[in-house]
């Protein structure tokens, strides 16, 4: 069986890697059938040949879900460094946000409390 997956490349702490088509019982880093692109996660760099790609998944080769996630990246045109990713408040933020939140709350419940208390 025929599997479309990456191959690591690179050094120790710096990994590239390259989306090859390979056999299902080879190493990781083995003898590839054919290269179809590169995918670096340091510099958010990914290319993809995507008429080979469609051939090799319509003749039956599996897909791994990271290569398909650059495939279809590929395919709509969006590159990774677009891909922004949602800024979480921290912990004390969350903290200090609940806390005005609450005080707001009782405020709000002392100020209605004043209204039914002078009707």
């Amino acid at each position: 069986m025929v599997r479309i997956r990456l191959k690591r490349t690179g050094t120790r702490n710096a990994s590239c890697f390259r989306i090859v088509v390979m056999d299902e019982r080879s190493s990781r880093d083995g003898k590839a059938i054919e290269e179809l692109g590169f995918y670096d996660p340091r510099r958010k760099d990914e290319k993809i040949a995507l008429d080979r790609f469609n051939y090799w998944k319509g003749v039956g080769a599996m897909v791994s879900e990271t290569v398909a996630a650059i495939a279809a990246r590929a395919d709509k045109g969006v590159s990774l460094k677009d891909k922004v990713k949602p800024v979480k408040p921290s912990k004390k933020a969350q903290a200090a946000a609940a806390a005005a939140e609450k005080a707001k709350a009782e405020a709000a419940a002392a100020a209605e409390g004043e209204g039914e208390a002078q009707a």
